[in-house]
């Protein structure tokens, strides 16, 4: 069986958008994107890695996988190739949704059954990035098993925040860890007592 596990930038006021390019997400005004970029380095990629396990497949929300297929497509290069050949699953409302992406499957109706689904048949983990709207859903529904925070040490005051309005979560710190760009990488999971 699979894992459910999100991986997420986020600051230390839990903004979650844009993370990755000045353009990636400017909805509501926010002018912040890019953030994470400054504080990049080996020790975060390798986490994500040891993370993901051999083997994963994507879930996305259909903003995130709009944004990725915009972005990386366009760039190319190896994790263009990578995101081409590891299969995608997108939650999304729109029954209708055209998924362009070679390996992606169309998530509808109750998206928390198909995910605990898809936890119950699959060996490999289910890796969320950004995709905030579907991990406040399945956070509800008691289907993510982990969550790998990368926290870094940058206040922005306004962009949307990845727990905001979200379900109350216990959670316990399996492992912690930083980089020398002062991001704490913090892994947790529920704390389903």
């Amino acid at each position: 069986m699979g894992k459910v596990i999100v991986m997420n930038h986020v600051t230390l006021d839990g903004v979650m958008q844009g993370p990755g390019r000045r353009d990636e997400d400017p909805r509501d005004g926010f002018t912040d994107g890019g953030w994470a970029v400054p504080y990049a380095d080996e020790a975060t990629v390798q986490k994500m890695g040891e993370r993901m396990g051999a083997g994963h497949a994507f879930l996305f929300g259909r903003r995130t996988y709009m944004q990725l297929l915009e972005s990386w497509n366009a760039q190319g290069g190896p994790f263009k190739d990578a995101l081409n050949s590891t299969p995608k699953y997108v939650a999304s409302g729109d029954p209708d949704l055209k998924l362009e992406w070679p390996n992606s499957t169309l998530l509808h109706g109750d998206v928390p059954a198909a995910v605990k689904e898809l936890r119950e048949t699959s060996p490999s983990n289910l890796v969320i990035i950004g995709s905030g709207v579907l991990i406040r859903t399945l956070m509800a529904a008691r289907q993510i098993d982990e969550y790998l925070l990368m926290i870094h040490p940058l206040v922005l005051g306004s962009g949307q925040q990845l727990f905001a309005g979200g379900t109350k979560t216990p959670l316990r710190l399996l492992e912690a860890d930083h980089t020398a760009t002062g991001v704490l990488m913090a892994v947790y999971i529920p704390d389903r007592q």
